[in-house]
């Protein structure tokens, strides 16, 4: 006897019914329209390599997010940042990288880890760390910042490439020793990162010095050789035609002599002005000097 296909797959038909009525509605929460946006910039970025039309997308992500409760689009607002960061690197515009992020934060301490640790990175790259200095000191001495898991990785990233290469090997000491973030042998790798950058500083400004005072001592004893070279030969000037002077002139050059020449240490550099005023003075007795008298005739 054939059973109707209608009758036989009514039961079937029923119990699929009871299964869907009893099963919990899930209402999947529609994306809001900043993370809409989001998702554009993203595609802008990466796939169209339009970056100037990611970072209006951005912008335009942020202005819809004041509508909606702070802490419902942390998420988002984190991403936003990311792709906007990106963007401005890309435009070769990352001056304006913390400028931009803080316009949406206010403040420094504010700011998410992940994009306060992209900001350090990017400033570090462009050998320009000082520009995130004042920031993430602020961020690093916030209480609230304190407890998060980020904290210590942003602290060693703050040492590494902000407070060491800036010199601030004090502040830096005072960052591991301070913190309780770092443990037992963070700290003491810390602390010698610290003490190698010290030495290196102590070798570099110690080399600098005397590399300044070779140079000073190498001008100087220039000068000093070609000044007495022209001494040399006004000397052998003034000597030949000495005799041929009237004696007082002789005694008033051997006593100008005397008080210029004994009075003035000539390796000194302060007795280089004189020294020159010598050498002036040897020339107008060379001027002074009427030709050599005429030898007088041999008597026989």
């Amino acid at each position: 006897m054939k059973s109707d296909p209608a009758t036989s797959a009514a039961p079937l038909r029923a119990l699929g019914a009871a299964l869907r009525s009893s099963e919990p509605v899930r209402a999947v929460p529609a994306p809001s329209a900043a993370a809409l946006l989001l998702e554009e910039a993203a595609d802008l970025l990466v796939v169209n390599l339009d970056f100037g039309a990611a970072l209006r997308t951005c912008e335009r992500a942020w202005q819809g997010l004041a509508e909606e409760p702070a802490g419902a689009s942390l998420e988002v607002k984190c991403s936003l940042c990311v792709v906007g960061i990106q963007a401005l690197a890309e435009m070769d515009r990352w001056r304006e990288v913390l400028s931009w992020v803080l316009q949406y934060y206010q403040a420094p301490e504010k700011l998410p880890p992940k994009v306060l640790e992209l900001c350090v990175l990017l400033y570090s790259k462009m050998q320009e760390p000082g520009a995130v200095l004042d920031g993430v000191r602020a961020w690093l001495q916030d209480p609230d910042n304190q407890g998060l898991p980020e904290y210590r990785s942003l602290a060693e990233l703050h040492l590494q490439r902000v407070l060491l290469p800036l010199g601030l090997l004090s502040e830096a000491e005072e960052l591991v020793v301070g913190s309780a973030a770092f443990s037992e042998k963070q700290r003491l790798d810390a602390l010698q990162a610290v003490s190698a950058a010290r030495q290196q500083q102590t070798h570099g400004h110690s080399g600098s010095e005397e590399t300044r005072t070779l140079n000073q001592e190498g001008s100087s004893s220039h000068k000093f050789l070609s000044l007495l070279t022209l001494l040399r030969q006004l000397w052998d000037s003034a000597v030949s035609h000495f005799f041929s002077l009237p004696f007082s002139k002789s005694l008033l050059a051997a006593l100008l002599l005397c008080l210029l020449v004994l009075r003035f240490d000539p390796a000194s550099p302060r007795s280089l002005p004189f020294l020159y005023k010598l050498a002036q003075i040897f020339q107008r007795i060379r001027e002074a000097v009427s030709p050599p008298l005429c030898q007088l005739p041999i008597q026989h």
